[in-house]
């Protein structure tokens, strides 16, 4: 049984609510019962251990218990999200995968078999070990999307440590790790799942104030909107205790409108990459993007400014890339880091730094300078090539509300030129 100390929680928390879904609540007594019926579920089907099965949902009481029943019955596990659709067919290609459950809006599940064979070196690992595995998709902005293999139960271990249980909206998808890594700490804590497919600021704050919601991890640019929108001025956010932000780099300025906005709130910058999991962080100061990272299970060390990190619940490998660790098994993350003792602070990827006349520019620091101006929501800064000075800085901005698009572009750039040297 490899989930055993997640049936402890559940026997222990019998009662309680676990999920609370479209307005119902289920309790961890009915999550066990359904984890127990989707097991004869994935029998009925002839489903053997170490078979490759795409899972495509969202998070709500269906799609959880046969994500864990899949985990019980060893089977390779392939979580999407219903909007994956577009190019399923090449996910369901890269990762071989031999059958689909799909969990629709209304928790409905079908099934549909997909006859490929799934022979790759690493699924033989995870099959001889009898461990259930899981593989998860890097965003793939370049070219096509990276398959990250790993021995699920590596990345599960950390989840034996009780910690304290938080009523947490599980904002982040179920198809990265950031969303599983939440619904898994609270379901091992006995904690409360809110799930909600509409990520809106509004319908956030409602859910928060309706649900006393104490944990809402979200992305920098959520939250900047949340901001922008004003929402959280129309409920009663009081019982929220942390907001923890990961997945993209946070903006210096939307960091401090938060602190000063909800200053009695916990800000906690969380690290993790989908291969190696989500590390335990500690930010120096709340309104700080100087971050402590590690933990039991993690070893990180700093080459050339690049941040390496050693896991041992590290994926086993690509399905479609070459292996990215070092010779002594650490992972090079790409990500250039500024150090201050045991703190580090991200600066951004080393492949995303514009070389203008010889001058280095971090995308980030610019995207920071364009996010403290009024009505911006989100900015991506990137490079465009250049016959005299190699390559020149551009940015795409996208604003809250419309406003005269040649005078934003005049006001952008007048505050660059104040806050900014000249080749930035």
């Amino acid at each position: 049984m490899h989930i055993d100390f997640l049936f402890d929680v559940f026997n222990e928390f019998d009662n309680s609510d676990s999920i609370i879904w479209k307005g119902s609540k289920h309790s961890y007594r009915s999550l066990m019962h359904n984890v127990e019926k989707f097991q004869l579920l994935i029998d009925s089907h002839q489903i053997k251990p170490g078979t490759v099965v795409a899972l495509e949902g969202d998070f709500s009481p269906n799609s959880i218990t046969l994500l864990l029943a899949l985990i019980e019955k060893e089977c390779i596990v392939v979580p999407l999200t219903n909007t994956s659709n577009k190019n399923e067919n090449r996910l369901f290609e890269i990762a071989q995968v031999e059958f689909v459950f799909r969990v629709d809006e209304k928790d409905v599940i079908t099934s549909q078999n997909v006859s490929q064979r799934s022979n790759n070196e690493y699924y033989k690992i995870i099959r001889e070990r009898k461990h259930p595995g899981l593989v998860l998709y890097t965003s793939g902005t370049s070219g096509e999307p990276k398959a990250a293999v790993h021995d699920l139960l590596g990345l599960l271990e950390k989840f034996k440590t009780r910690r304290k249980a938080f009523r947490t909206l599980n904002f982040l998808l179920f198809d990265h790790w950031g969303g599983l890594n939440t619904m898994f700490y609270i379901i091992s804590n006995g904690g409360v799942v809110i799930a909600t497919k509409e990520r809106s600021p509004e319908n956030v704050c409602k859910l928060i104030e309706k649900y006393k919601i104490e944990l809402l991890p979200a992305s920098p640019t959520f939250l900047n909107l949340m901001l922008l929108s004003g929402a959280y001025e129309n409920y009663d956010m009081n019982s929220l205790k942390i907001i923890s932000y990961g997945t993209e780099p946070m903006p210096e300025s939307t960091l401090k409108r938060l602190k000063i906005i909800f200053p009695d709130i916990k800000l906690l910058q969380t690290y993790g990459l989908i291969e190696l999991g989500v590390m335990r962080s500690k930010s120096e100061k709340d309104d700080s993007l100087w971050v402590k990272v590690g933990g039991d299970g993690f070893k990180t060390r700093i080459v050339d400014d690049i941040l390496h990190i050693k896991a041992d619940s590290a994926m086993l490998g690509y399905l479609n890339a070459p292996s990215p660790f070092t010779k002594d098994g650490y992972f090079i993350t790409g990500d250039q880091v500024l150090q201050k003792g045991d703190y580090i602070k991200i600066l951004g990827r080393e492949s995303e730094i514009i070389n203008v006349g010889g001058e280095k520019v971090y995308p980030q620091e610019v995207e920071n300078v364009i996010q403290e101006i009024k009505n911006v929501v989100e900015v991506v800064v990137y490079k465009e090539k250049n016959s005299i000075i190699g390559n020149i800085v551009c940015a795409k901005v996208r604003l809250f509300d419309n406003e005269n698009g040649k005078e934003k572009i005049s006001e952008i750039k007048k505050h660059c030129r104040k806050k900014l040297q000249k080749y930035k």
